[in-house]
């Protein structure tokens, strides 16, 4: 990003309240994270292995991969964006890969990709809210899957009553966490988050994803 320097050296700051002691375990490189914040690219969570490198040389691994996104994409499902606040600057990850993992205690999960740069700073920060997306916001995913510098802009939220992360008007419902665990898993992260407050929004119908598409329940 034109203006921008990288640090000479970035101090690790102390692993935040509510976080899992292992997390520092999977921290990247502050130099790692200056390339993902300086990437012009989209930061959208989909399935794992859907946007996997393949060594295009080896017919074999191509077929495999093929078969696995072609498979795993008969999956549909909701969409989500992840959001958290960063040095006072609300930070946003759309993400198709969330699950519920428990009901006592109350955790749930999500799946970022090593190459995302909003990742890390939920993960310091140690404290997360999923919002669910209605039927009536693909431009509202696009825009927090997208890598602008200001992504918040033009978009109505609220902080949420317990980790103070953003909140979207006109979704589904939301979740606020606070980091429980993580774990590596092949070329992402699974991310457990311990559930502090639920609500249901005013959204009636699910944004969905599906082959590749956005989906309504009435397409």
């Amino acid at each position: 990003m034109e203006g921008q320097h990288r640090p000479e050296s970035a101090e690790i700051p102390e692993i935040p309240d509510g976080m899992n002691a292992n997390a520092r375990e999977t921290w990247p490189s502050s130099e790692l994270i200056y390339s993902w914040l300086t990437d012009s690219d989209y930061d959208f969570q989909l399935h794992p292995g859907e946007h996997l490198e393949v060594d295009s040389a080896s017919p074999e691994a191509v077929a495999r991969a093929r078969r696995f996104r072609d498979v795993l994409g008969r999956f549909a499902s909701g969409i989500t964006v992840v959001t958290t606040m960063s040095n006072d600057e609300p930070i946003g990850l759309t993400c198709q890969s969330f699950s519920s993992v428990s009901l006592d205690p109350p955790l749930v999960l999500f799946v970022p990709a090593r190459s995302s740069r909003a990742w890390p700073r939920i993960q310091r920060a140690g404290k997360f809210c999923v919002n669910f997306l209605g039927a009536g916001q693909a431009e509202l995913s696009n825009t927090m899957a997208s890598r602008g510098t200001d992504k918040f802009a033009d978009v109505d939220w609220t902080p949420s009553g317990v980790t103070g992360s953003p909140v979207f008007a006109d979704t589904l419902g939301h979740v606020d966490c606070t980091i429980h665990a993580v774990h590596e898993a092949g070329d992402h992260f699974v991310v457990i988050g311990r559930v502090q407050e639920l609500v249901v929004g005013s959204a009636e119908e699910p944004l969905l994803f599906f082959q590749g598409a956005y989906r309504t329940t009435d397409q």
